[in-house]
């Protein structure tokens, strides 16, 4: 019997399926070596078509609809089924053709179609050449137009064409910039979509634009309020909202405390976060809070001058709050004190009510707000909780004025710290992080929201210090535990300040230090140096080991979402996801919008674990060689490389440090390569050291001696007797 001649794979050749409308499918052998224009001149040829050039292959997936060209080409897989659609100059040609003499319907028709295939880059190129840009600017800018879904769609395309960043945000005129102001000024008129696409416009053109003075000048934040009260779309809210962060970055200082005190009315903030809050709606809202807080910057990093009158009279007022009724007869003279210090009887009498008030320098209170950060900011704070808390700030100074020193909590010094804390907390003074971040609704519950957050802060602060019975010495220590209460009250969200208050009362300093203590014993290591417990260590470390793996692997089988980026910046509301197949071979990946999770079967492309060459991490990812890239995308950022494709990469942003270690540590146990991120070694700490625990449960209150026991002498002879 002869053998059967076996076939060698050739990795190059993949088997597809060409589909065509009303035409039996083609099933064809696609050599990635070969030109694609000879390969569709060969499929033309089997329907008997001869314009072969005015034709192309295109994806037909739901989330794909890309034309395959040779930088593309490499996303077709086994078992892939391909269209053949008219190429996309050809396209862009009938699509003009139909823009311009087109009936309305016709029109319409055609521009629905427009609003996804402007997605595709190569598509986009074509129709910009063929000046569909400007044909769709002019259809956009012709108010007689009464047919809405001709301006619906236009909009859309424009939007879709301009996302591709290959023209210019100057290239719109002013008229295109007015119509579009028009719209959103009378967005009740018009159907949402035309108010989401202007929307998306004018922050482009804020962002981009010379032109962002119109937007300014026309746009006021009464339109941006009344839309945010109106409109339940929630892309038109995000919009909105991204518009109006775009003013606000573009803004001079003046302009933006305007803003700053226009949004925090009751009513603008309840429009603001009156209905639900999806991931993108988080993130602007995140920014807006981001930029608010940091008009603070400018204080927080002002010295206090010795000039500065308005200062001077500020610290006097907190010392006649306190001390009003001790101080009224020194008041009289307190114009003629000289503030830099000397001698004289008013300024020691001061002096003693100024160390009460816990300065560190009595003599001349000034010098303590030098420091920056928080400089003057933290004068501020304590005047207004001065004024607007007088009780309870003349309760807390007196009370500490009357301790023993050693148990005092001097308000000043600790006031200023706090702020300082606070300041850091809140990242004042840093530009908002590229995804969602930490976003707070209470900071929009209140005319002046950080000042308020102070003083609930403030009084935390000294009931946590009587609670520890703290000292001078204890100084670094109560603000750890301080910080610690802040932050674990962050991390629900309180809803409003109230919220903040119940809450941050719950973690007194006793709960503190339990919360601590249940870490410390879920985490902390077996330190026990004996051998017996190092060897069993050595003994069940590749079992910890092989845990983490599977979880790991599971992770990636879930899947995660991912945010789309572009020449280094991320995009808004584009989003794809990844996860890998159950058998561990394959990783599955496509786009995706923000709410549902993809199936397997849902996602287009395919990456053969088998095919995958290595792990790029950080700055090393191809995508992330852009200098003006924010260094939290560059440290979430990892790259995949390809074993058969030099120059083409899989790129990846993690949305948080935990995602980026699993998946990076999934891929390396997938490469065969030992898992080097910080959670898995925190994972396998934490893991070992509650394994250790459950095997010497049985040996609780033996004493495990460090060193194994010695050997017995060897006995006198050997001469043992055995009855039974």
């Amino acid at each position: 019997m002869i053998p059967k001649k076996t076939t060698v794979k050739d990795s190059h050749i993949v088997k597809i399926a060409v589909e065509r409308e009303n035409h039996m499918a083609q099933l064809i052998n696609l050599d990635q070596r070969h030109p694609l224009a000879s390969k569709i001149q060969d499929i033309c040829n089997g329907w008997s078509i001869s314009d072969h050039q005015n034709y192309a292959l295109q994806f037909c997936e739901s989330n794909n609809k890309k034309y395959v060209t040779e930088k593309n080409r490499n996303e077709i897989k086994n078992g892939s089924v391909l269209q053949l659609q008219y190429s996309p100059s050809k396209s862009a040609s009938d699509a003009m053709e139909t823009l311009l003499n087109g009936s309305p319907q016709e029109k319409v028709l055609r521009l629905k179609d427009l609003t996804s295939l402007s997605t595709d880059h190569t598509f986009a190129l074509e129709f910009i050449k063929e000046k569909g840009l400007d044909r769709l600017i002019m259809m956009i800018e012709d108010v007689s137009q009464n047919n809405e879904e001709i301006l619906k769609y236009s909009l859309s395309s424009f939007v879709e064409l301009m996302e591709h960043g290959t023209v210019s945000w100057e290239v719109p005129e002013n008229s295109f910039v007015a119509r579009n102001i028009e719209i959103v000024r009378n967005f009740q008129k018009y159907p949402t979509n035309c108010g989401e696409s202007a929307l998306s416009n004018l922050e482009n053109i804020v962002q981009c634009s010379s032109k962002y003075v119109l937007v300014a000048e026309d746009i006021k934040l009464q339109d941006i309020l009344r839309l945010l009260q109106e409109v339940n779309s929630p892309v038109m809210r995000q919009n909105a909202i991204a518009l109006l962060n775009a003013l606000f970055v573009k803004a001079d200082e003046a302009r933006r405390r305007t803003i700053a005190n226009t949004i925090s009315a009751k009513q603008f903030r309840l429009a603001l976060i009156g209905n639900g809050l999806g991931t993108e709606m988080t993130h602007q809202l995140y920014v807006l809070q981001t930029l608010t807080l940091g008009l603070l910057e400018k204080r927080m990093r002002m010295k206090m001058n010795a000039q500065d009158q308005d200062a001077h009279d500020k610290i006097k007022e907190l010392r006649r709050i306190a001390f009003d009724d001790h101080t009224t007869a020194l008041s009289q003279n307190d114009d003629h004190i000289r503030r830099g210090g000397g001698s004289g009887a008013g300024n020691i009498n001061f002096s003693q009510y100024y160390k009460k008030l816990g300065f560190k320098c009595d003599i001349n209170p000034a010098q303590d707000f030098i420091e920056t950060p928080p400089g003057i900011l933290a004068l501020d704070c304590m005047v207004y909780f001065a004024r607007n808390y007088t009780q309870q700030y003349a309760k807390i100074v007196r009370e500490n004025s009357c301790r023993a020193d050693e148990h005092e909590c001097p308000f000043g010094r600790t006031s200023i710290e706090l702020v300082k804390v606070l300041c850091d907390i809140l990242r004042i003074g840093e530009p908002p992080a590229e995804q969602s971040g930490d976003f707070q609704p209470m900071f929009f519950t209140h005319d002046s929201p950080f000042e308020e957050f102070f003083c609930i802060c403030v009084i935390t602060l000294n009931r946590t210090w009587k609670d520890m019975r703290a000292t001078a010495e204890d100084f670094t220590t109560t603000f750890s535990v301080v910080r610690e209460q802040i932050q674990r009250t962050l991390k629900c969200r309180p809803e409003n300040l109230e919220d903040f208050r119940n809450k941050i009362a719950l973690l007194p300093y006793q709960q503190i230090t339990t919360l601590r203590q249940q870490e410390r014993t879920s985490k902390e290591e077996c330190d026990s140096t004996a051998s017996a417990i190092v060897k069993l260590k050595e003994k069940i470390s590749p079992h910890i080991l092989e845990l983490i793996k599977q979880q790991r692997l599971s992770f990636l089988i879930e899947g995660t979402r991912f945010s789309k980026y572009l020449r280094g910046t991320r995009t808004k509301d584009k989003f794809w996801y990844a996860r890998l197949s159950p058998n561990h071979k394959v990783i599955h990946y496509g786009d995706c919008d923000e709410k549902n999770i993809p199936t397997l079967e849902e996602l287009p492309k395919k990456l053969p674990i088998s095919e995958i060459k290595q792990l790029l991490e950080g700055k090393e990812c191809p995508h992330m060689k852009e200098t003006r890239i924010r260094k939290s995308a560059v440290n979430l950022a990892f790259s995949i490389t390809f074993e058969n494709m030099d120059h083409s990469t899989l790129d990846f942003v993690a949305p948080d440090e935990s995602i980026f270690n699993y998946w990076t540590d999934g891929i390396n146990a997938l490469l065969g390569q030992p898992m080097v991120s910080k959670q898995k070694n925190e994972d396998f700490d934490t893991l070992l050291s509650m394994e250790i625990k459950l095997r010497l449960l049985d040996t609780e209150g033996v004493d495990i001696s460090k060193d194994p026991p010695p050997i017995p002498e060897d006995p006198e002879n050997y001469d043992f007797c055995f009855e039974s």
